[in-house]
């Protein structure tokens, strides 16, 4: 019980719907990192959420934490008062972190917070996170002009607190990368902001925090970040544990840097396995999850839950099963007709497969766990076609056959949006010659989402 992941994300309102108004999906990319965040932090079950923010009470000397029982904010200083956040503050936490400080010659108070309350820098993170799960305390803490070892050793201090109190903290470092990336953006442009992100985002994608304190301070103090204090706290708390580390977006459309990076303590999820079926609603989805888990963590056969709806135990059908990281494939395995003798044991069996048994990818680990996003297709029988004028690959999946060569393609995927582009993609996956004639069938599916679509 400690530390059991470490996140790294900016805070621009505008990816705040109610702020944004449609111009959020100029940062779609950084919206789908957050999202994929949140649930990691859903499915890790934390007791504490620590927020290091630079939008909080800053002095030259101290840090500021949150006081009082409960920390709320809105985005109505950005027009969108309608988006609203309360969390129970961890006092117990909060003190602790005061008392280990300053036995550490760190000056920290939660008297310096002066009654304030949550702030952006927070909230944003704090909202995609609620999304998917709000059964957490909050402790807020502010940054400070005090020298990089210190923000270190506030780091050190967090884990030795999570530890003491056997709780499972997760720690959110919020801060933006260089504000002057571009002449258009609302800051301007200089040469060091593009070197500034590109190192910062290089110690996230490496894994290798301690670059975080090498960085030459004329790139920082000209490229104008304002998170670089928060990610070195963030590197104090991971110190004392082995973890994974990856960078899951980076953007700079308007002139801001948005990096997002996750850093997963190795043997949490062994500790408190994931629970991914706690926060998705949809049956197939977390069946799928539930199968994954199973097999990834303990090499078991999930045995049919009794929470599976009869529809799921009775019918039969095929289906696929998919699996994302990060938003590129990460295994995807099916049947095109029922094989089992229930769609539920379809699902289990295919999630197995498409977690350990794709022969283009290396079996699933226990770290990746929380960041997979899994999705179900279930197929319709398949029917024989007399020509490709009979497809549509946004409704329709296709299966080329040839002899005993055969190759299937699943409807609605990002890229293919002609019928030309589906067929040619199905007989290169049953390895038929392009020019090669082939028996067409089609088939639809209801596809289960693991996002929100």
């Amino acid at each position: 019980m400690s530390i059991v992941a470490a996140f790294a994300v900016p805070h621009p309102p505008i990816i705040v719907a109610g702020v944004g108004r449609g111009e959020e999906a100029a940062v779609q990319v950084t919206i789908d990192a957050y999202r994929q965040v949140a649930r990691a932090v859903a499915r890790l079950a934390p007791d504490t959420v620590v927020v290091t923010s630079p939008h909080a009470p800053a002095y030259l000397d101290a840090f500021a934490i949150c006081d009082g029982s409960e920390l709320a904010g809105s985005m109505g200083d950005f027009g969108d008062p309608e988006d609203a956040l309360s969390f129970s503050v961890d006092t117990a936490f909060a003190e602790d972190v005061e008392l280990g400080a300053h036995a550490r010659n760190v000056y920290a108070a939660r008297s310096a917070w002066r009654g304030r309350g949550m702030d952006h820098a927070c909230f944003v993170p704090l909202y995609f996170i609620a999304q998917e799960t709000s059964a957490f305390k909050v402790v807020e803490i502010g940054l400070a002009g005090l020298p990089a070892s210190d923000h270190f050793a506030l780091g050190q201090v967090i884990a030795d607190v999570a530890r003491h109190q056997q709780k499972r903290v997760v720690f959110i470092a919020s801060g933006d990368l260089s504000h002057k990336l571009k002449a258009t953006g609302p800051y301007g442009f200089v040469p060091e902001g593009p070197k500034l992100d590109a190192a910062i985002t290089r110690a996230f994608a490496d894994n290798d925090l301690d670059e975080l304190f090498h960085i030459d301070p004329e790139l920082v103090e000209k490229g104008a970040e304002c998170g670089l204090r928060s990610f070195q706290i963030m590197a104090g708390a991971l110190s004392d544990v082995p973890h994974t580390g990856k960078l899951l977006s980076y953007e700079g459309t308007f002139g801001v840097g948005y990096g997002v990076a996750s850093f997963l303590v190795e043997g949490a999820e062994a500790a408190s396995p994931a629970t991914p079926a706690e926060s998705a609603g949809d049956p197939f989805v977390r069946l799928a999850h539930e199968a994954i888990e199973a097999y990834t963590l303990r090499r078991e056969r999930l045995a049919i839950p009794n929470w599976v709806p009869a529809d799921l135990r009775t019918r039969r059908a095929a289906c696929f099963v998919s699996i994302h990281e990060g938003g590129d494939l990460r295994g995807c395995i099916g049947t095109l007709e029922p094989c089992r003798d229930s769609l539920a044991s379809e699902v289990i069996d295919n999630a197995i497969s498409a977690c350990s048994r794709d022969p283009r990818f290396a079996p699933v680990r226990a770290d990746e766990l929380p960041l997979l996003d899994v999705n179900v297709d279930v197929l319709t029988e398949p029917e024989a076609i007399e020509s490709a004028r009979e497809l549509d690959p946004a409704r329709f999946g296709v299966i080329v056959s040839r002899g005993g060569r055969r190759g299937v393609l699943l409807p609605d995927l990002d890229g293919v949006d002609t019928v030309a582009q589906q067929v040619a993609i199905a007989k290169q996956k049953a390895g038929i010659g392009a020019d090669e004639p082939v028996a067409l069938e089609r088939f639809e599916v209801t596809r289960h989402y693991d996002d929100k679509h």
